[in-house]
């Protein structure tokens, strides 16, 4: 951890001047460190006390001053907080290659986790997580089977105990009727990840789910959450990335669903240039509706098209690695962004104003999915290829761009 740190030390000038055009390998290098910085702050505190069977007496009982349940929303922040968290790392945990700090860091990490999951998932741990609560668990739950539909390195990790527990858990989340929105879509990829590990799964949760957000498209890539629109970051934070989460497990146990799947593919691309075109030449985004204090997770959507290598031909990859590196900079490096090591409610440091009803100290650990680009090896056109001017960029400083124009795709 501390070469990691030096290296941020050493690289910083040259990362702040070196992100739109003429960078060198060492620059490069030092992004990367970056954002393996700012992935370790995040989420060591998380997954160190869970690995030591601590979480519940280091993780501060926080929620948001307008909270709807106090005591409900402390109950389940720390299935929130572990999914959330694995949910963004869980692809470079795969990962077999990079330096020799990254190295260690990486099998740091992989005994956190492995012992982590053990604990959660052991009745008699301090740790353990019950998967019963309410409805917000099969919002939780989804998050994780999630992680393990990214990472099945993860899944061949556990032993067979800790593997039944982990299905029973996300099984027990069935008992909970999915509220009508963009929470079909977490029932759906509970599903999947029984599917995907050759358990019995229903079909009917995914099917429903699929179809009912087929209706809800709108065009040019947006989806309503739910029968009304609202605009907002849920197209990014669940809906289009979990759909691409269903897709990939669901295409390969049936064709049922080709012509479906191929115009999620198109719409995931709309998107993604949708997505690449609200970042500002700072690296700030409009902070508008619900869910805010995610922070970077409004470009979980982008984040996810460049790890699975998916991105348009209009979105070349050091363009989007820029657009990302300045979000992950201007959302986590702010002052106040953290408190005694965990992350404050705010999207620009601690901004209690902008808490929802149900936030609480697990909620803005979903901004960890800004990190799945770090699931890419090192030697990845995204981190090789070099920085490009991202679209505010170009635009805001005269240069010329490409125009935009919509698209229906229904």
């Amino acid at each position: 951890m501390n070469k990691i740190c030096i290296a941020v030390v050493v690289f910083v000038l040259v990362i702040s001047g070196g992100l739109c055009s003429g960078q060198t390998p060492a620059d490069k290098r030092s992004e990367r460190a970056l954002w393996l910085q700012e992935m370790d702050r995040m989420v060591r505190p998380v997954l160190r006390s869970l690995a030591h069977d601590s979480l519940r007496i280091v993780m501060p009982q926080m929620t948001s001053k307008n909270v709807d349940n106090k005591e409900h929303r402390i109950r389940v922040q720390y299935v929130e907080v572990l999914g959330r968290v694995l949910c963004g790392i869980s692809p470079w945990l795969a990962l077999e290659d990079g330096n020799s700090t990254e190295r260690a860091l990486r099998k740091q990490y992989r005994s956190w986790t492995i012992d982590g999951l053990k604990h959660a998932l052991d009745s008699n741990a301090r740790d353990f997580m019950r998967f019963d609560l309410g409805g917000q668990q099969l919002v939780d739950a989804s998050f994780i089977a999630a992680a393990f539909v990214r990472c099945p390195w993860l899944w061949e990790q556990l032993d067979s105990a800790t593997k039944e527990r982990l299905v029973k858990s996300i099984q027990t989340t069935r008992q909970f009727k999915p509220a009508y929105s963009n929470w079909l879509l977490f029932s759906a990829m509970n599903e999947a990840f029984l599917a995907k590990f050759g358990y019995e799964w229903d079909v009917m949760r995914v099917d429903y789910a699929l179809r009912q957000l087929e209706q809800w498209y709108v065009g040019d890539g947006m989806y309503m959450d739910g029968p009304h629109y609202a605009y907002d970051y849920y197209n990014s934070f669940v809906i289009h990335p979990f759909l691409a989460g269903v897709m990939d497990v669901i295409q390969e146990k049936t064709k049922a669903y080709d012509d479906m799947f191929a115009k999620i593919r198109k719409r995931n691309e709309r998107y993604a240039i949708i997505q690449e075109r609200l970042i500002h030449t700072d690296g700030s985004f409009p902070p508008s509706g619900r869910s805010i204090i995610y922070r970077a997770a409004a470009f979980h959507h982008l984040a996810d098209m460049a790890w699975k290598k998916r991105l348009p031909v209009q979105l070349p990859v050091g363009q989007v690695r820029a657009a990302l590196t300045a979000v992950l900079q201007k959302t986590l490096t702010a002052p106040s962004t953290y408190r005694n090591g965990w992350l404050t409610i705010g999207l620009y440091g601690d901004q209690p104003g902008l808490g929802d009803s149900y936030n609480n100290q697990g909620s803005p650990y979903l901004s960890s999915v800004i990190f799945l680009p770090l699931g890419l090896s090192e030697t990845d056109d995204f981190w090789t290829a070099d920085a490009q001017p991202w679209t505010a960029k170009r635009v805001w400083s005269g240069m010329d761009a490409s125009k935009d124009y919509s698209t229906p795709l229904h």
